[in-house]
């Protein structure tokens, strides 16, 4: 697997257009303002039916991430949802790395990581009006943020409201980890759009 995707510790994540709106689609930057990659959804034919006539948060979804030159890096997925959702998160050859789990609190959503062994690896909280995050670890010390805040050369590439950056602390290396968390980090802008 070419880790090189996740040698970056800032993201910047864009939502191409999608007029239909059946499937998500991202371009992935990394902090110079080169594209390091894309997130893509997955959807059948039988799928985009049933988006029109239910309740898009309780479909099953799947999202691939991958490299600039399009091998994939890790791929998302969630079944059918009534309520709280767990989200499976595999890598490129398909083994499960980890899972996503969701909670609700009014206004305040949190997603919980757990890595492969079920271990908690990160908990995201936040404000999603004001798509403002902050990514802790199992001891509850900060390791990373997201949110719509952009500085330096990004300014100038990202000037509408479906783009953020999930950035996370120099010192945070574990590659594994660093795939759940971002994969959990892309998850969230799906999952509490389609809540809305």
């Amino acid at each position: 697997m070419n880790s090189n995707f996740f040698d970056s510790n800032s993201y910047f994540i864009d939502e191409k257009v999608n007029y239909f709106k059946f499937e998500n689609c991202y371009k992935v930057f990394n902090d110079k303002g080169n594209e390091i990659g894309s997130v893509n959804q997955k959807i059948s034919v039988g799928q985009k039916f049933l988006r029109l006539l239910l309740n898009k948060n309780m479909l099953p979804f799947q999202l691939e991430i991958t490299d600039s030159t399009g091998n994939l890096q890790t791929s998302i997925s969630r079944g059918w949802t009534f309520f709280m959702s767990t989200i499976l998160i595999d890598d490129s050859k398909g083994n499960n790395i980890g899972t996503i789990k969701q909670k609700f609190k009014l206004f305040k959503p949190t997603f919980k990581i757990y890595n492969k062994s079920e271990q908690l690896v990160a908990v995201i909280t936040g404000d999603w009006k004001a798509w403002d995050f902050q990514i802790n670890d199992s001891y509850d010390k900060q390791i990373g943020t997201i949110s719509k805040k952009w500085n330096g050369a990004m300014k100038e590439i990202f000037t509408t409201a479906d783009k953020y950056n999930v950035d996370l602390n120099s010192g945070y290396t574990d590659i594994s980890n660093k795939m759940a968390i971002l994969s959990g980090a892309i998850t969230i802008d799906m999952v509490l759009k389609e809540s809305k």
